[in-house]
């Protein structure tokens, strides 16, 4: 059975970094959800039809040999909750880690705009999204998403069983990582370095 830690929020809000470090306290091998939009993007053009499926084949597969061999999964993702497709997503990926007899873990961040404005600029972020480069597109990406979509819950809103909200503003990614870690009491995996983090 596999575990899966979805670490969800708006853009720049930090969810690499905190999900770079719960990978490095639990062992947990971690998919970022740049990590198949750039493979997609280099070999079929940005946000192009056969990107957009190849995108979501990648992840799909992903989740899939995750379970299959018991592989304890990290996922980042920026989710717009105004779209009912969006949380159906979701619950989908919750049922299909609880159907095999793993765990689900919701893990929403959240921090003011100012402080995600710089953390876009940050040399770790564009050096691990080739497509956040561009900081004038990847800014006015940030500032539109924020508008025309509401990419954190209510206050109150609980969407899965194990859903944690954090408000990371003043937090360090291993601040944030401790507090996940405490609240559902895990475990890290006896592994190699080489199994979870090879080649980062």
């Amino acid at each position: 059975m596999a575990n899966l830690i979805v670490v969800c929020g708006p853009q720049a809000v930090g969810k690499m970094t905190v999900a770079e470090s719960l990978r490095d306290k639990l062992k947990y091998n971690l998919m970022m959800n740049h990590d198949s939009i750039e493979v997609s993007d280099r070999i079929f053009g940005f946000d192009t039809p056969a990107q957009r499926e190849l995108n979501s084949i990648f992840r799909e597969k992903a989740f899939e040999l995750a379970v299959k061999h018991n592989v304890d999964l990290l996922f980042t993702y920026v989710a717009a909750f105004d779209k009912e497709e969006e949380i159906n997503y979701l619950k989908t990926l919750e049922h299909q880690f609880k159907a095999s007899g793993g765990n689900f873990y919701f893990v929403e961040l959240s921090a003011d705009l100012d402080t995600r404005l710089k953390r876009n600029l940050t040399p770790h972020r564009m050096e691990r999204k080739a497509s956040k480069k561009d900081t004038k597109w990847s800014e006015e990406n940030l500032l539109k998403d924020s508008q025309r979509h509401r990419l954190n819950t209510e206050e109150g809103e609980i969407l899965f069983e194990n859903h944690l909200k954090i408000d990371n503003t003043n937090l360090s990614p291993d601040e944030v990582a401790d507090i996940v870690i405490g609240k559902y009491n895990l475990k890290a995996n006896q592994k190699e370095e080489k199994e979870y983090r090879y080649g980062v």
